[in-house]
């Protein structure tokens, strides 16, 4: 009686179990299909449902493709157990096997089932179907792997492509326009070995962040069709009118390609007979045409070139004296925010005004930085009596309409009364946190009472103490110089400085790179350890960072006398480095190499250059 009182226990929470399991999953019903495929292509349309207790399942009227086979329904059942907690899951998805008849943009509804006892429709899918390519006589290609195309021979510039574009190519000064760099690839492409871009010269430029997760999709260029992905962009201002020039990029490519090997020993211990190639990709220059802004610019104009709005607030419009007031000036809009400068605010003469402290909150786009730059002026009256702050112009040049417009925040009126007593007010709650100053210290009174007084007829002049005065620092002079005057010859001469500390400021950047390494900041720690590359050679070859190239590099560290290995190892560093940030894989043990190889070069390099400068 007993075991069957606990049988019926045990059963009972097993069902609640299963009960509460059941209840916390939602029921969705979704279709998925490729976002795009080749004219020819054999692809699947899948619907699936995460419940098996369905009935009544209907597809959508099928148009634009061929249905080859389905639906085909297969279930899937699975079962864990999370700090105690058991999930299960379960579903049941209905696949068909399409063609891809023409080319065109095509949208299949969604199909209907009822699950659990409840009707449910799945959602809707597009798929863009692309042409042939011209030389394939038809053949579908979507469904290769990224750069099947050539598995022999040599590698055509048609194979891969890296283009160069810009969002407009007609703008004004400081009008923010987006350049891309886009990969069309039918080749495996395994990364790049060297990337140089331009200088932007003449432009202000920021990069946009990639996303880590890199997307490739099918995309149909010049008759062909390729993997495609966008490799970098870039935001530029340009800082000057007149026709600018984009100078073009070089990006040379590591490919991996199938080799004709009739060896079946060979092609399994040298890699299955695939062999990398290189090869090099120029994009082309990009002409800009930029406008000067139009004349007459309005009273308040601060550079702003873009979209805006301003507004004001004020801490408090009646106080004391000697009490801080602190007016606030918020620009928010999508332009060239970061080089807007602070409007002019017209204080009344009694108030002792400070210098505006300013901090921006932005994000790029497109269109340029979008978000706002909050300006805090502070200032602090010295005198009671009413008083007005006129309104704040703040003038931009508008793109939409290309004209310029001003914009007028609101008049503030202060009354300020006497304050009590000495005024030592402290100016706080300031944005940047600064030195507190107090008020009414610049007067100093008289000392009294301190005077000590000598008797009539006794001078200095002439005493052992006089002559003392005299000779002592003149002494000190000398024995100084003596002792130091190695150091400063050293001192005076600022290229033999940087020459001999190149190396402790590299160390102390890769220092820094090291706890970003720990830290995980993966952005942060690639700049830095450029930084520490790039400087080193630059402070210790004596080379203006205006001038640094690789080439440049190469050159002078021959001239040192340093090993082709080295350099050449050097290079390499500086190679991996850039490109690590974007490549696919461990970004944790790709931070760590780079990390340790930036290390060993420069401790070699060091070695090396200084034997090479005796």
């Amino acid at each position: 009686m007993e075991m069957k009182r606990y049988l019926f226990l045990w059963t009972m929470l097993q069902i609640i179990g299963c009960a509460a399991i059941w209840a916390d999953e939602t029921i969705t019903f979704t279709a998925s299909a490729p976002e795009a495929v080749v004219v020819g292509d054999h692809f699947r349309l899948s619907f699936t449902v995460n419940t098996q207790q369905v009935r009544d399942f209907k597809a959508p009227t099928i148009k634009g493709f061929e249905v080859l086979m389905g639906p085909q329904s297969s279930r899937q059942s699975s079962m864990e157990m999370i700090n105690g907690k058991t999930r299960q899951s379960s579903s049941i998805t209905f696949t068909y096997t399409l063609l891809a008849e023409k080319e065109g943009e095509f949208s299949i509804p969604g199909a209907t089932i009822v699950a659990d006892g409840k009707p449910m429709v799945s959602n809707a899918v597009r798929i863009r179907v692309l042409p042939a390519d011209k030389n394939s006589g038809g053949a579908g290609q979507g469904s290769r792997s990224r750069g099947g195309a050539a598995s022999s021979g040599t590698i055509s510039n048609n194979d891969l492509i890296i283009t160069s574009t810009v969002s407009k190519s007609n703008v004004y000064e400081q009008e923010a326009f987006l350049l891309t760099y886009k990969i069309y690839t039918a080749v495996d492409l395994r990364g790049f070995d060297n990337i140089k871009l331009p200088d932007f010269n003449g432009f202000h430029s920021q990069e946009v962040e990639q996303p880590t997760d890199r997307r490739w999709k099918l995309e149909h260029y010049k008759g062909r069709n390729y993997q495609t992905t966008i490799y970098r962009q870039f935001i530029l201002f340009p800082q000057q009118s007149g026709d600018l020039t984009i100078e073009g990029a070089r990006f040379d490519a590591s490919i991996a390609q199938a080799s004709q090997v009739t060896d079946p020993f060979e092609a399994l211990f040298n890699g299955g007979g695939v062999v990398e190639v290189k090869k090099s990709i120029f994009t082309p220059k990009i002409n800009m045409h930029v406008s000067a802004l139009p004349s007459g610019k309005p009273e308040g104009y601060c550079g702003g070139v873009g979209e805006f709005n301003i507004s004001s607030s004020i801490n408090a419009t009646e106080m004391k004296t000697n009490d801080a007031v602190t007016l606030k000036l918020v620009i928010s809009g999508t332009g060239n925010l970061k080089l807007v400068s602070a409007p002019e605010v017209n204080f009344p003469e009694t108030f002792e005004v400070y210098d505006p402290k300013d901090e921006s909150r932005f994000k790029l786009t497109s269109d340029g930085l979008t978000g706002n730059k909050v300006i805090e002026y502070l200032a602090i009256p010295r005198s009671a009596g009413t008083f007005k702050i006129p309104p704040v112009k703040f003038s931009y040049f508008d793109i939409k309409s290309k004209s310029y417009k001003t914009l007028t925040t609101e008049e503030y009126t202060l009354q300020v009364a006497k304050g009590e007593g000495n005024a030592t007010q402290s100016i706080a709650n300031f944005t940047n946190k600064e030195n507190l100053k107090v008020l009414n210290e610049d007067i100093r009174f008289i000392r009294q009472n301190e005077l000590k007084l000598t008797p009539r007829g006794h001078y200095f002049f002439g005493t052992t103490t006089y002559w003392l005065w005299y000779v002592l620092p003149s002494l000190a002079f000398v024995v100084f110089v003596l002792l130091y005057r190695k150091q400063i010859a050293a001192n005076a001469n600022v290229v033999k400085m940087r020459t001999k500390k190149a190396n402790k400021v590299a160390v102390k950047r890769m220092k820094l790179a090291g706890k970003l390494l720990a830290e995980n900041k993966k952005e942060a720690f690639y700049d830095e350890v450029l930084k520490a590359l790039w400087g080193y050679v630059s402070d210790k070859l004596s080379i203006p960072v205006s001038q640094l190239s690789k080439d440049n590099i190469e050159e002078a560290l021959r001239s040192h006398s340093v090993a082709e290995n080295l350099i050449k190892e050097f290079i390499d560093t500086l190679n991996e480095c850039e490109f690590a940030r974007f490549a696919p894989g461990d970004p944790n043990q790709a931070m760590d190499k780079v990390y340790k190889a930036s290390l060993g070069v420069i401790g070699e390099m060091e070695n090396q250059v200084k034997h090479g400068m005796k």
